[in-house]
């Protein structure tokens, strides 16, 4: 299905609210638009009190909460028109609302919800998380929020795993209870622009590649028939232009291949650069791991992404075979609480 491209931004900001790591120390590398937590609470947080003149602030006790699972939060805005979406909930709404509070979030401002895929560390807080955001909405006068959601929903998803046990996620949330909690639901399969066309939420995301072939192991429950489901077609990104700068990919989980999510994105964006790459790139357990060096390979030399930002699933040997071809310079990878600032480059 065609899909009209999206007009470019002038600003895009990504600001990850929950991700599986926490790192306030480590230096961004120049050129990377990429700002720590750290940096965001110093810049937000009031004086406590001065020492030689110098301001001092307590930063420690606003640092958010890392825990298995994605979501940011995405903002983009063109001229004096802006428009906020998030990305993902994660599994547990006091994690989200946690860092939502820390990160000084204002509710209202979001108007929906887009969840990339139906699995529980994505998933979870949904219905909390809605609730949240339409409590904040009403008062203002504001339309509840929209949740966009695949039409196609399992009850609940595991991966077996070696010895042949099944680890189960929790049960996803009911179409019904995120309507209960404020919500609008909205189904989409298809690609489709979201905020007035801002932004583009795919749909089935074509597998290219001949070595991103799904989640070893995964399967799928759906009433009492549970069967191998390793390529988990519900899976969506979100991507935003930059004017100048590029598309910017938010890949939660990259079930589909990061690289195929970029290819996606590519037909879509055909004359546009890839800048941002952000999210899960799921090269961790024995499995996907074989896939690591193809996978570095194509980012490297087909899709060439200005900064590759991967977090959650990626796991630590990809991101090592990450950051030994992409850094120094590109390399700036999802922490909970960071910010991904992308502005159009000056003259």
């Amino acid at each position: 299905m065609a899909i009209a491209r999206p007009t470019p931004l002038d600003e895009l900001r990504l600001l990850v609210v929950v991700d599986n790591q926490t790192d306030t120390l480590s230096s961004v590398d120049e050129g990377v638009p990429q700002v720590p937590e750290g940096t965001l609470l110093a810049m937000r947080l009031p004086t406590v009190r001065e020492h030689q003149g110098q301001p001092c602030k307590t930063v420690f006790d606003h640092l958010c909460c890392a825990c298995h699972g994605f979501s940011a939060l995405v903002t983009g805005r063109r001229g004096g028109e802006e428009h906020t979406l998030l990305f993902d909930v994660g599994p547990f709404p006091d994690v989200w609302l946690g860092n939502a509070a820390k990160l000084g979030l204002d509710l209202a401002r979001i108007e929906g919800v887009f969840l990339s895929h139906w699995h529980y560390d994505h998933s979870g807080a949904l219905p909390e998380v809605v609730a949240a955001i339409a409590q904040a909405r009403a008062p203002a006068g504001l339309p509840a929020p929209w949740v966009d959601l695949h039409p196609d929903r399992p009850d609940q998803r595991g991966i077996q795993q070696p010895s042949g046990i099944l680890i189960l996620l929790p049960p996803e949330p009911r179409f019904e209870a995120i309507e209960a909690a404020g919500g609008r639901v909205v189904k989409h399969g298809e690609a489709h622009g979201l905020c007035g066309g801002f932004f583009l939420g795919s749909g089935q995301i074509e597998r290219v590649t001949a070595y991103e072939t799904g989640l070893v192991g995964h399967h799928s429950l759906r009433g009492e028939r549970l069967e191998p489901d390793p390529l988990i077609l519900d899976e969506r990104f979100v991507a935003a232009e930059v004017r100048g700068r590029g598309v910017s990919v938010l890949s939660a989980c990259s079930h589909a291949g990061v690289v195929n999510a970029c290819l996606a994105a590519q037909r879509v964006f055909p004359d546009a650069p890839i800048d941002v790459v952000l999210g899960g790139y799921h090269l961790s357990g024995k499995a996907m791991e074989a896939r690591i060096a193809s996978t570095v390979r194509d980012l490297q030399d087909r899709i060439r992404p200005k900064v590759v930002a991967p977090g959650h699933c990626t796991g630590w040997r990809a991101r090592a075979a990450l950051t030994a071809v992409f850094a120094p310079g590109r390399y700036g990878p999802s922490v909970v609480g960071s910010l991904y600032h992308l502005k159009p480059p000056t003259a």
